[in-house]
């Protein structure tokens, strides 16, 4: 089993700074973790980096915003960054094929304060995100608000990164991310410790950070807003719409 402090040894020797046979001093090894923690949380922010995302949802309430994160309304282990994707599903009056329907993502506070009638309770159409709405929390705003008891909403979000919480703790990440956490962190290792760098190990970072791209590549299918798109035009010949 692979540990973190595995990960960090071997990076010490490949980038030079520990020998053979040498074994490398608590503080080098404490400043690696460290600077190995620092690059997870640089990569949690990077779509391509994470290899999944969850489904998370909430029953509607009638209220206007539900906090997302430890403890919030929408339960998470952290406050994410952002959403990837939303949708509604009508709970009743759909049974038993409940109907789910897209949320348009906001991705700016500006673009919510132009909304005129914040509180309106009607058919949900768009969604904002503020991860910084709370200390601890962040929220959604779905607009229309949704009636209460009669519709679901649904966030998806990366799945998390998380950070060693100690150099004994085994890595329990998909098996690409072991070379890519090795070469990564030695490129960072050397300029730590003000040594020059090395190409081999730079293109070896950047080999492995492609496989992880490659694995957890998600493309979505291309859609044009719906102000571009041409309606259709009647043929009164065929009688059809083109």
């Amino acid at each position: 089993m692979t540990t973190a402090l595995d990960i960090i040894n071997l990076s010490l020797f490949d980038a030079g700074i520990i020998g053979t046979g040498q074994v490398a001093s608590a503080q080098d090894s404490n400043n690696a973790f460290t600077r190995l923690n620092f690059m997870l949380g640089e990569w949690q922010m990077q779509r391509w980096l994470i290899w999944g995302t969850t489904d998370n949802s909430v029953v509607s309430t009638g209220a206007q915003s539900y906090t997302v994160g430890p403890g919030g309304n929408i339960p998470y282990a952290e406050v994410p960054d952002r959403l990837e994707a939303a949708f509604f599903r009508q709970l009743v009056q759909s049974q038993p094929n409940q109907i789910d329907y897209p949320l348009e993502l906001l991705q700016s506070r500006e673009d919510y304060n132009n909304i005129a009638l914040k509180n309106l309770q009607s058919f949900p159409q768009n969604i904002f995100y503020d991860p910084q709405d709370g200390v601890t929390l962040g929220a959604i705003y779905p607009w229309p608000v949704p009636a209460p008891n009669i519709y679901e909403i649904h966030i998806t979000l990366k799945r998390i990164l998380s950070e060693f919480t100690s150099l004994s703790e085994t890595i329990s990440l998909p098996v690409e991310y072991y070379n890519a956490l090795h070469w990564n962190l030695c490129v960072r290792l050397r300029a730590a410790y003000d040594l020059p760098p090395k190409p081999m190990d730079i293109a070896l970072a950047k080999k492995s950070l492609a496989v992880i791209r490659g694995a957890n590549a998600a493309i979505a299918r291309l859609t044009m807003p719906q102000d571009l798109v041409r309606p259709g035009i009647y043929n009164p010949y065929s009688d059809q719409i083109r």
